[in-house]
């Protein structure tokens, strides 16, 4: 039977990763992510897991990089300035085809800069981040249950590509408290196989297992990244991930996600009110990014707007995917701040009069 809870968005993304098997988390604390930290030192040795404070996000990573290792589930937590410390692991990771889960609870940003939310490590998020062609599974919780639904399938899709996943999430949605509903997950349905990689200890005529990500031939390396980049090709073709809010008939859309895209699904509902034909598209996958999805609506819409907490990352791949098709517009704000729906349904006036002024004339 399925447990529910009103609990923070750390908080629930904590429970959710204990749930899901959680046998081993390395982290450092950072604002505003702690609380996942702190939930985790008191709930997750008590069921079976264990966790180290290390002294550093670099330190983290590389734990998590060696528990990974041994094909159990692992992860670690950090927020904007902590996830830039971690890069160099990721891409060791990455390369080594361990499946892990990782969490930024992202702040503004450059810099130090500010405990409250923003959207601006997109690039560092979906572009790699670190050195090296490879790719992590981003996903963009929009609510506190998706904070915690994620988790499982983070999980999920960790084990069955061996691949780092990511959620990319903010401190409004770490930080707010929904009611979540936690559904029965059978762990031992879930896990994979991993005997034929993982280091779990060499026995008698056994083969041994060597993780590593240094490969000094270049045609050896060259073909590990021959095998990566197949691979990403086939979590695009198969794990790309959305949610279209009243678009079929609609004439103007909306892109944002996470926080954004909550703000962005009340503004479009106040532009219905208005007689507005305007819709909603939440990208749930990062990477993968829906872009067959957007390029298909363009056909149908005579212009787009882009929301984000950030200076504008996220709208170079919806103009990638839409291939100047229809007008990509962009709207955002910076440093912590909130866009209010009121100034989002200001952009679409804005669109709606520029196109009744192109009509007359």
């Amino acid at each position: 039977m399925a447990t529910k809870l009103l609990m923070k968005g750390n908080e629930a993304l904590a429970e959710a990763a204990i749930r899901a098997g959680l046998k081993a988390y390395f982290g450092y604390p950072i604002t505003p992510q702690s609380e996942l930290l702190e939930y985790l030192v008191r709930e997750l040795p008590k069921r079976g897991g264990a966790i180290l404070q290390a002294e550093s996000e670099i330190a983290s990573i590389n734990m998590v990089y060696g528990a990974a290792a041994t094909g159990e589930r692992v992860m670690t937590s950090t927020s904007s300035p902590g996830f830039s410390l971690m890069q160099e692991g990721i891409s060791y990771i990455a390369c080594a085809e361990l499946p892990c889960l990782l969490v930024n609870v992202m702040r503004g940003g450059p810099g130090l800069g500010t405990i409250q939310p923003g959207q601006c490590d997109y690039f560092q998020a979906v572009k790699g981040g670190g050195h090296g062609d490879y790719r992590m599974i981003v996903l963009a919780p929009g609510s506190v249950q998706e904070m915690a639904d994620f988790v499982y399938l983070g999980f999920d899709l960790a084990d069955k590509y061996r691949i780092p996943v990511l959620i990319l999430t903010d401190g409004a949605l770490g930080q707010m408290m929904e009611m979540v509903e936690f559904p029965e997950y059978d762990i031992e349905a879930h896990l994979v196989d991993h005997s034929s990689w993982a280091t779990t200890g060499k026995k008698k005529g056994s083969e041994r297992h060597i993780i590593t990500s240094l490969f000094l031939d270049p045609e050896i390396l060259e073909n590990v990244n021959l095998h990566l980049q197949k691979k990403y090709d086939t979590i695009r073709e198969k794990e790309v991930r959305y949610e279209a809010v009243m678009t079929d008939d609609a004439d103007f859309i909306v892109v944002a996600y996470g926080l954004s895209a909550r703000v962005s699904h009340k503004a479009i509902e106040m532009g219905r009110q208005e007689g507005m034909k305007v819709g909603l598209l939440r990208p749930q996958t990062l990477f993968p990014f829906p872009s067959e999805q957007l390029n298909a609506l363009a056909d149908h819409v005579n212009g787009i707007l882009v929301v984000e907490m950030s200076a504008g990352q996220m709208v170079e791949d919806v103009r990638l995917s839409v291939n100047g098709k229809v007008p990509v517009e962009f709207y955002g704000r910076m440093g912590g701040m909130i866009p209010a729906p009121e100034e989002i349904l200001n952009e679409i006036n804005r669109f709606y009069s520029q196109k009744l002024i192109e009509e007359t004339f």
